[in-house]
């Protein structure tokens, strides 16, 4: 057998690299903190002309700006990723036994309720909108294992189970969030040639056909008539992601799923998440603009409403359902690892930052100061998870050491 390249050695290096929770993570920071300075900087006007142009394609009715490429096409490959992985867990995952996924399915329920509801009551009672309830009910996946990856090495491997299957549900209930709420006027025939496509992607994969050439332009086809159906884009890539078999079959080394998550993997946390974050994290945060946020009630609910209402709803959720039903926590985990793992939860970045838009998207000055919002209470909820659990960590090394 022929010995790879070195070419085709550093590929392989590199796509494993970007497949690790930490480098996700980081090149979201890296993303982000990039697009601050730049909305923050002298090189703002032409950080905004690049976001605000727009490229077309006429043939397909398509004409978006960049930042609405990266938002509507770019993150369609991050949310066909959460598709499969979507499907593993409800196949062959912690969702296939619901005594297992009982409790995480519980706390991210609540960790949606809660926020939603802190952020109504702020709103309501500042006399704000209520249009962005949904904003502070995502949690930002890749984001918060990024953090534990980094702060969670002498933690129990059960906190990471727990939380990324709490995250998982998050994307699913932000996903139907999305569609059902945030879909504008429906052409019902662009919705049906979606659903065609998707039944005809379904078809070819169960027949075992093989070849990109076939998938990638149906794929493509399926995005674009959903964009012009009125539901937002992003459905698409979650569609086709849980449409990919994810059951083993004899001899098989991989599922579908999984050979093909695995491969869009680095394209999703190297290219398309940071490019979406970089045209979407871009807002302005000098101190006129900090003290308006403190003055609006639907900047102060979005900080709240991550902050603590993910702490409360994600906690309160869990004991409730201990204390009332037969549902049990991990022996390996304690509540001190369940609190740190409510705060990373916090972390709503991504998703939130994409619901933002779509909640105010007559509002630019206001989405502005939401998406800060959702910045300020990520960047607190990610600080206060650190420190909770590197104290923890620390406190179960001098357990084991004793």
């Amino acid at each position: 057998m022929t010995a790879p390249s070195r070419a085709a050695r550093d590929r392989r290096s590199l796509a494993d690299f970007l497949r690790l929770e930490v480098t996700g993570g980081l090149l979201l920071l890296v993303a982000a903190a990039v697009a601050l300075v730049l909305a923050n900087s002298p090189w703002s006007e032409g950080y905004a002309t690049v976001r605000d142009h727009h490229l077309a394609v006429p043939f397909l009715g398509l004409d978006l700006s960049i930042g609405h490429w990266a938002s509507d096409g770019l993150l369609a490959v991050f949310f066909f990723v959460a598709g499969t992985e979507l499907k593993r867990e409800l196949t062959v995952g912690e969702l296939r036994r619901p005594a297992a996924a009982a409790l995480p399915v519980v706390a991210a329920v609540g960790g949606m309720v809660a926020p939603a509801l802190i952020y109504l009551a702020v709103a309501l009672a500042g006399g704000g909108s209520t249009d962005g309830w949904a904003v502070p009910m995502a949690t930002d996946i890749a984001f918060a294992l990024g953090v534990l990856a980094v702060v969670g090495r002498r933690l129990p491997g059960a906190l990471r189970t727990f939380l990324l299957t709490l995250a998982i549900v998050d994307d699913l209930l932000a996903i139907l969030v999305i569609a059902v709420f945030f879909t504008s006027e429906l052409n019902v025939w662009a919705l049906a040639g979606a659903v065609a496509g998707l039944v005809l992607y379904r078809l070819l994969h169960t027949r075992g056909v093989h070849g990109w050439y076939w998938y990638l332009p149906l794929a493509g086809a399926v995005w674009t008539l959903t964009y012009h159906s009125g539901v937002h884009a992003t459905v698409a890539g979650v569609a086709l992601g849980m449409l990919l078999r994810a059951t083993p079959r004899d001899g098989e080394a991989q599922t579908p799923a999984e050979r093909v998550g695995h491969l869009v993997h680095p394209l999703s946390a190297g290219v398309a998440v940071p490019l979406f974050a970089l045209f979407a994290a871009g807002v302005s945060v000098s101190p006129a603009a900090l003290g308006e946020m403190a003055g609006e009630p639907e900047a102060v609910g979005v900080v709240l409403g991550l902050f603590l209402g993910k702490l409360l709803g994600v906690l309160g959720a869990t004991w409730l359902t201990v204390r009332l039903t037969r549902a049990r926590l991990d022996p390996r985990l304690g509540w001190p690892d369940l609190a740190g793992g409510a705060l990373l939860a916090g972390i709503g970045f991504t998703v939130a930052l994409l619901i933002a838009e779509l909640a105010f998207v007559g509002d630019p000055r206001l989405t502005e100061h939401v998406k800060a919002a959702v910045l300020l209470a990520s960047l607190l909820a990610a600080a206060s998870a650190s420190v909770v659990l590197t104290l923890r960590g620390r406190a179960l090394a001098r357990r084991s050491a004793r």
